[in-house]
């Protein structure tokens, strides 16, 4: 049975290179480049995953490290973007009307 205590990627191998597939298609290429008008930068899945084996191979602490540190950066450039929508405090003082009702026509 495997030690539940080891320290695990924090996605499986297959994951980053699906990631990689998946930005380096052309439908992926075209969407960003219409979008941002530049190609993705597609490496650091491809680095990931070459660090995910080296984990699994050789359980390589730079490889940990590396990995680790690239999720911290993937999460923190989720997080430095605001939300599109504003969350409300309360519901709206008319909520419960009928919905354009509450305008004169």
């Amino acid at each position: 049975m495997a030690d539940r205590g080891a320290w695990r990627p924090p996605r499986t191998c297959e994951d980053y290179w699906s990631e990689w597939k998946h930005c380096k298609g052309i439908r992926n290429l075209f969407h960003n480049y219409y979008t941002y008008g530049e190609a993705p930068s597609c490496e650091q899945w491809k680095i990931d995953y070459g660090n995910c084996r080296k984990w699994e191979k050789s359980k390589s602490p730079d490889a940990k490290e590396s990995l680790c540190k690239s999720e911290r950066a993937r999460i923190l450039e989720k997080q430095k973007y605001d939300p599109v929508w504003q969350l409300r405090k309360s519901p709206p003082r008319d909520w419960y009307l009928p919905l354009g009702q509450d305008k004169p026509k």
